[in-house]
């Protein structure tokens, strides 16, 4: 299994599987047919309400497979809290109580990397992070990151005197490559982890509910027969998503394909049989659209 290192040490697997928008009854199946395909890292958060799912699934492939719980990474995440929808701000303390639940959910003793979801209210943000270094010393979290944090969000941890992420969770693919952010993130020793990372495809979230403008505008591109990456799929013989994940690989981000179907979820593994020579890196470098659609309303990390 592939791996990039955190700054804790502990090594990520390039290849994850994302539960985003899996139901918590479909999440056991799906996660169970990952492993056994061979992912190694799972990815979940609080916000999906899957958890239960999730860790019944690792339950049960850790048994059928022969495998121990140190043979997987698993990532959940913090659901922040947020008063502008409503919500109450997690503090300090329910942060710690927060981890706690999502571990009994989950079924585990401890998580590989716990991430604050989103960055909603500068001094919640900080109080959340001192219940992530709390939990990391208490051996609960191996390693702590963010989601969707930018380069000002991060920066108000170093100001606080707080540890820096190990990691930053973000929509990241050829439509969306964030350079600048990514370099601060390479520059302070913090991995980039890719989510979203099917946008261009005609297929990425066509499901009720699911769409945005910018997402439907985007799908519409990725219909078109000579699209960039139909051409490098029939000219590496793989399909498009693997494509747009060895890119992020290629890159050095893990990745988080989702899929239930099994099929679909062995092909996304097939990512590393190949490799995008310089030229197509090159051309993709150049079709950097902005910030991406996964957060089209009501953007986090643009929170005050």
């Amino acid at each position: 299994m592939r791996t990039r290192t955190l700054t804790t040490g502990t090594e990520i697997p390039y290849l994850g599987f994302g539960t985003y928008l899996i139901e918590d009854g479909e999440a056991a199946a799906a996660v169970g047919e990952a492993i056994r395909a061979g992912y190694r890292h799972i990815d979940t958060a609080e916000g999906y309400q899957n958890e239960s799912g999730v860790g019944a699934g690792i339950k049960r492939a850790l048994e059928s497979e022969g495998l121990t719980r140190s043979d997987l990474f698993v990532t959940t995440k913090l659901w922040p809290g947020n008063p502008e929808w409503g919500q109450q701000a997690k503090t300090t303390e329910s942060t710690v109580t927060s981890l706690d639940e999502s571990l009994e959910r989950l079924g585990l003793d401890y998580v590989d990397l716990y991430l604050i979801h989103a960055p909603f209210g500068r001094e919640d943000r900080l109080a959340q992070w001192r219940g992530l270094v709390e939990l990391q010393r208490q051996g609960k979290a191996r390693a702590i990151g963010v989601s969707n944090f930018s380069v000002k969000h991060i920066e108000e941890l170093k100001a606080a005197g707080l540890p820096l992420p190990a990691a930053n969770q973000l929509e990241l693919h050829p439509w969306s490559q964030k350079p600048e952010l990514v370099r601060y993130l390479d520059d302070n020793a913090i991995t980039p982890i890719a989510y979203s990372s099917l946008v261009p495809l005609s297929t990425w979230r066509t499901g009720e509910g699911q769409d945005s403008a910018k997402s439907i505008r985007m799908r519409a591109d990725g219909e078109q027969a000579d699209s960039p990456f139909k051409v490098m799929a029939r000219k590496y013989g793989v399909g498009e998503a693997q494509v747009l994940l060895r890119w992020a690989v290629q890159k050095g981000y893990p990745v988080l394909p989702k899929s239930t179907n099994p099929d679909r979820i062995r092909q996304n593994a097939d990512i590393f049989g190949f490799t995008i020579d310089e030229e197509d890196m090159t051309a993709i470098e150049k079709m950097d659209r902005g910030e991406g659609v996964a957060w089209a309303s009501g953007d986090p990390t643009k929170a005050a």
